[in-house]
């Protein structure tokens, strides 16, 4: 390691106001990516410290405007992150699912209604597309949620995730 990546602060402070023109970021068009944030490593190098960033960054974007009526309902944003392997790994074997290596599969997270009837319908449809496609469908995973501390109208319009 290099001592300019030791020099580095792991968790900089938020900002208090929009930084200079640099690169291809530009101050005049801030209000055209209201509420949209990105945090990458340019190499694709994954590490803790982004996703520490991300979140700090989603805590800074309080003025997305879609927060709700309720101090516990809010707009559900979120961070896209890489898919993370290993734990899918472990997730499909608990599923019996055989799993590609990483980068021969993709994984989407698909917002389905809680019915279970529907929701199965839904499902059908979804693996008749995918085998349209050309494509296999290794499986589904319920993602766990906790909706305990939900308001009562997020509560209210809350689907299952698959």
């Amino acid at each position: 390691m290099s001592s300019r990546k030791h020099s580095r602060k792991s968790n900089p402070a938020p900002r208090t106001r929009a930084p200079g023109k640099q690169g291809l970021y530009d101050p005049q068009f801030e209000h055209d990516t209201c509420g949209v944030g990105f945090v990458m490593n340019i190499k694709g190098e994954k590490s803790h410290a982004i996703i520490r960033q991300a979140l700090q960054l989603l805590l800074n974007l309080d003025h997305r405007g879609a927060c709700g009526c309720e101090a516990n309902t809010g707009d559900g944003a979120g961070i896209l992150i890489q898919p993370p392997h290993d734990f899918l790994r472990l997730v499909a074997k608990e599923g019996k699912v055989s799993l590609p290596a990483a980068g021969d599969y993709v994984v989407g997270m698909v917002f389905m209604l809680s019915k279970r009837s529907e929701r199965a319908e839904c499902e059908k449809v979804f693996a008749n597309i995918v085998a349209e496609e050309g494509q296999t469908l290794l499986g589904w995973r319920t993602v766990p949620t906790n909706h305990g501390p939900l308001g009562a109208t997020a509560r209210a319009s809350e689907l299952f995730m698959r």
